[in-house]
């Protein structure tokens, strides 16, 4: 698939090929790929296909053009009929009323799964992601707090099992309620040690809760998703970036 935008990293776990690494993003709170509103012709055979399917629609919309034509004639009591009528043998199949019907159905039930996914966007959870690279000003302060209370209690509690002799990074995303109450912790990128991993999800529920959300955060953000790199490193200590 294409995309519009690139990371410098590859993704962990990719799910699609493009022309370019795209490292998570977007808006969109289920696990689904942008696509036109408007319905895709993908068919077995592209140039023959698609020509007729062009050359079908216009029938059809002549054809419609046609009868309201003929049903304004007739309520006024002029219907005449067509003039240059071609030869029986060249008038090509015109489409039935049920044709009509049907490409009428389908356009309103388009219309209605258009305006259902639009209803949905504009109900979901207003999010705000950020990144250790790339975070606006009003948001600095929140995340600073964020990185020094979680920096602190992970190297309080630096995974006994490990301590001396285990080390490495992963990257982590923490979505966060307007509370401050952790609402979910993903692994984008395992450390390649269970033992670093579990520890990461330990210390952000150690935590939290986290700091209420300021009133210039709240006014347009209900969930913020903070993604960094945690370093589990010698001296047993912990660091995110």
């Amino acid at each position: 698939m294409l995309v519009n935008a690139k990371s410098h990293e590859r993704p962990a776990r990719a799910e699609v090929l493009a022309q370019a690494n795209l490292d998570r993003g977007g808006t969109v709170d289920e696990e689904r790929r942008a696509r036109s509103p408007l319905p895709v012709t993908n068919p077995p055979q592209p140039g023959r296909d698609l020509a007729a399917t062009e050359r079908r629609v216009r029938e059809l919309e002549a054809r419609q053009q046609e009868l309201l034509a003929l049903a304004r004639a007739a309520e006024s009591g002029r219907a005449q009929p067509r003039p240059h009528a071609a030869p029986a043998e060249d008038i090509a199949p015109q489409p039935s009323g049920r044709d009509l019907a049907d490409l009428a159905l389908a356009a309103m039930r388009l219309q209605a799964q258009i305006d259902r996914q639009i209803d949905d966007y504009q109900k979901r959870p207003r999010k705000k992601f950020i990144g250790a690279n790339a975070a606006e000003y009003r948001f600095a302060q929140y995340e600073e707090d964020w990185r020094a209370k979680v920096e602190r209690i992970g190297t309080l509690n630096y995974p006994a099992e490990a301590r001396g002799k285990l080390y490495g990074t992963l990257r982590l995303t923490v979505t966060i309620r307007a509370d401050g109450s952790v609402d979910s912790v993903e692994l984008d990128r395992s450390s390649g040690l269970k033992v670093l991993d579990a520890a990461a999800f330990k210390i952000v529920r150690m935590a939290g809760p986290f700091a209420v959300f300021p009133p210039a955060i709240r006014r347009d953000t209900d969930l913020l998703v903070i993604t960094r790199t945690w370093f589990f490193g010698q001296g047993d200590k912990l660091w995110t970036e």
